[in-house]
């Protein structure tokens, strides 16, 4: 196995952060000088994503991230190219289905919670065992304003984003006071994976915003880099929500 050059920085693994947010905030903490390994399903986007990143800073593991053996590998693969796994950013997600809970398929439901619930759970496991158990760190959990208040036609995705929120709880009451896990919950932010709900209409979509604009990637990875810092070093169990102020308008804050 080819050895990585020591760099200088702490370690982050994000999940599925071949692009979208999680290639976001693979960018925020690559910037500042961490080193990272970034996962997803296909290896040619993740090759493509180490190689704008900087491959000599950057590492990828392919695989579905419900799969604990993947789980596993991204996280030994972690240890083996730079020797500690400081920071997790659980961004891996999906959303298969649109439409009203009452008709809600739980075949798919439960692919849902495997992949942005069960999963998040899984790595937060292995990065705990393998690294940050002893020698301490951060876990920054993507949830959703879909978690945290009534999102219509995307209801398996919002309970198993109020899920990861209540994990992020769990977690940071029991990881602490070594490790600090916080969640992020994003309004809609620009990317593939949210496109259906702006494509075509980006000015309508935006005009609810009191900033004036939808979301973009740096957006979460600014918060990603701040949640990972010292700067947010006595935070822990939050969620913060980053929407442009569209909770303002909906009377939620």
């Amino acid at each position: 196995m080819t050895e990585l050059p020591e760099l200088s920085g702490k370690v982050a693994l994000i999940t599925g952060a071949s692009r979208g947010i999680g290639y976001g905030v693979a960018e925020a903490l690559v910037a500042r000088g961490d080193r990272v390994c970034i996962t997803g399903r296909g290896e040619d986007a993740l090759k493509e994503a180490v190689e704008k990143l900087g491959s000599d800073r950057v590492i990828a593991v392919a695989g579905k991230a419900a799969d604990e053996a993947h789980q596993a590998a991204a996280v030994e693969r972690t240890m083996e190219a730079f020797g500690r796994v400081d920071y997790l950013v659980n961004n891996a997600g999906t959303n298969p289905v649109f439409g009203p809970i009452a008709e809600l398929d739980l075949g798919v439901a439960r692919k849902v919670f495997e992949t942005n619930v069960i999963s998040a759970l899984g790595f937060a496991q292995q990065t705990w065992k393998a690294w940050q158990r002893e020698n301490g760190g951060a876990i920054v959990n993507i949830a959703s304003i879909a978690g945290v208040s009534a999102s219509p036609f995307i209801g398996a995705y919002g309970m198993s984003k109020a899920a990861m929120v209540n994990l992020t709880l769990q977690l940071a009451h029991e990881f602490a006071p070594v490790v600090r896990v916080n969640a992020i919950a994003p309004a809609v932010v620009k990317t593939k994976f949210a496109q259906a709900l702006y494509e075509g209409r980006e000015a309508e979509a935006a005009a609810a915003y009191p900033m004036g604009r939808l979301g973009v990637p740096s957006d979460i990875g600014g918060a990603a880099a701040f949640l990972t810092s010292e700067q947010s070093a006595w935070v822990t169990g939050q969620t913060l929500v980053v929407d442009g102020g569209l909770f303002l308008n909906v009377g939620v804050h």
